[in-house]
């Protein structure tokens, strides 16, 4: 037999009840939400290696036949020091006792004369942020001077070298020359987190006949995503891919250097008796990409 008390007790209870059910039922999970499909990332031009012939199309932008009458400071800057790395024993100038153009080639003159403290002379220019270059082909035609003590180099650097620091920028060598071995052509990469974790891969390759001093050669190098080759006259001559090297810098935007040095680490210094001056020639500076 119910009572008021039982009545309200029941009626109670079921508002409890519904309340408690509906608070549980708003704490149930709404269903997972599709996750957006990622936009289609587009390859970077020319990220495929491709063969060395394949690379048609010239990019004007980048490339410079050095056919005015001084050198085109759209596309070249200076690098003008009394103090560089390596023990080297230059300072380097804008003069044009040290670069000049001359019937559509362009100069870089290393000379004995004390300057700054320094006992020799010379150039460096690079294209940062002029030219930057991507992936493709890089050809630089150039005769070299040889001698002990006598440093010619055509190279790269990361742009993002005064940021990220050397080696971490990563530092590619298309010719660096021994002016006492002047029928060996040395290519390198360096890289690393750090100059103390310095890495470096290099290699070799002697000139069939002569040497590098008695003709024009072609010096190629061409970037793809995750490797890069180098060629003279059009011949592979070495090969490096991001399996061979960590960490991997070399899929960014680089720089291009053109430059003499004379003595330091690399090959030690003149001789008293050396003759001077000694000058490297480039003919041009082409990059080609391959048609997309």
């Amino acid at each position: 037999m119910s009572t008021a008390f039982d009545y309200l007790r029941r009626t109670w209870w079921a508002g409890a009840s519904l309340g408690l059910a509906l608070s549980l039922a708003g704490c149930t999970e709404e269903p997972a939400k599709p996750k957006p499909t990622p936009a289609p990332t587009t390859p970077a031009p020319n990220a495929a290696a491709r063969p060395f012939a394949d690379y048609t199309r010239p990019v004007a932008a980048n490339s410079d036949d050095f056919g005015g009458g001084a050198l085109d400071q759209q596309k070249w800057s200076f690098e003008v020091r009394d103090s560089w790395f390596n023990d080297e024993k230059q300072a380097t100038t804008n003069s044009p006792n040290n670069l000049f153009l001359d019937d559509g080639k362009l100069h870089i003159v290393a000379r004995r004369e004390a300057y700054n403290g320094k006992p020799f002379t010379s150039a460096r220019i690079v294209t940062k942020n002029k030219m930057n270059y991507g992936f493709g082909r890089l050809d630089v035609r150039a005769k070299l001077p040889k001698g002990q003590g006598i440093w010619p180099a055509i190279w790269m650097l990361g742009v993002d070298d005064a940021t990220a620091g050397w080696p971490a920028c990563g530092e590619i060598d298309i010719m660096e020359l021994r002016g006492s071995q002047p029928d060996v052509n040395v290519t390198s990469v360096h890289y690393g987190p750090s100059a103390t974790a310095h890495l470096v891969k290099t290699a070799n390759w002697r000139l069939p006949t002569g040497d590098f001093s008695q003709d024009f050669h072609t010096f190629s190098l061409i970037r793809s995503e995750n490797q890069i080759r180098w060629f003279v006259d059009g011949t592979e001559i070495y090969s490096v891919n991001s399996s061979q090297l960590a960490p991997y810098p070399f899929n960014n935007p680089f720089y291009a250097i053109l430059n003499v040095a004379v003595g330091g680490d690399f090959g030690g210094d003149p001789s008293a008796t050396e003759p001077f001056p000694k000058e490297m020639v480039v003919d041009y500076v082409h990059f080609f990409q391959y048609p997309e």
